[in-house]
């Protein structure tokens, strides 16, 4: 009896880690960045962790999309573009729907406003490089995701004076 526990034992040990190494690895290949963001993007609940996860999975959209767009393949950057300004969309939504005041609570707003500042400046480097025709449909999301952007500057400083008034008078040197 002692005899069989023990070679149940040996095979036991020495058969686990064979076991293993396919799950192993099957964890360790190499996933996409972007799409390792995006699901955790799309599993987060809360708004404020969701929108500092855009801030890197914007990175890694532009990324793409400049491949994408360096390789002519217009139609599939336009596509990581639309679902990065749904992605921003969400995330903004979201954090409204908390009711915090951003300029007194700018968690999460900040985190947008930045990740929405990046993606314009990325975003008018990548158009530079299109056509004129292929110009349209990334201008138009562009202007959307502008406008999002002074929302949330406007949110989370309202009390800054408009761009667009004149500025104060210089005051006489002494």
């Amino acid at each position: 009896m002692l005899r069989a526990a023990e070679i149940f034992l040996f095979v036991t040990v020495f058969s686990f880690p064979a076991l293993c190494v396919p799950h192993f690895a099957a964890a360790m290949q190499t996933q996409d960045p972007a799409e390792a963001f995006r699901a955790k993007f799309t599993r987060e609940t809360d708004p404020v962790r969701k929108a500092k996860i855009l801030i890197p999975l914007g990175d890694f959209q532009f990324r793409d999309i400049q491949k994408e767009v360096g390789a002519d393949n217009t139609q599939e950057a336009l596509a990581i573009l639309r679902q990065y300004r749904d992605e921003a969309e969400a995330s903004q939504k979201a954090l409204e729907a908390t009711g915090h005041d951003p300029e007194k609570h700018p968690n999460g707003f900040k985190e947008l406003q930045i990740s929405l500042r990046e993606s314009l400046r990325r975003l008018d480097n990548v158009i530079v490089d299109l056509s004129g025709d292929e110009q349209k449909p990334f201008r138009d999301i562009r202007q959307e995701l502008d406008q999002m952007d002074r929302r949330l500057i406007h949110e989370l400083f309202p009390r800054r004076p408009e761009a667009d008034s004149e500025p104060p008078p210089d005051k006489p040197k002494s």
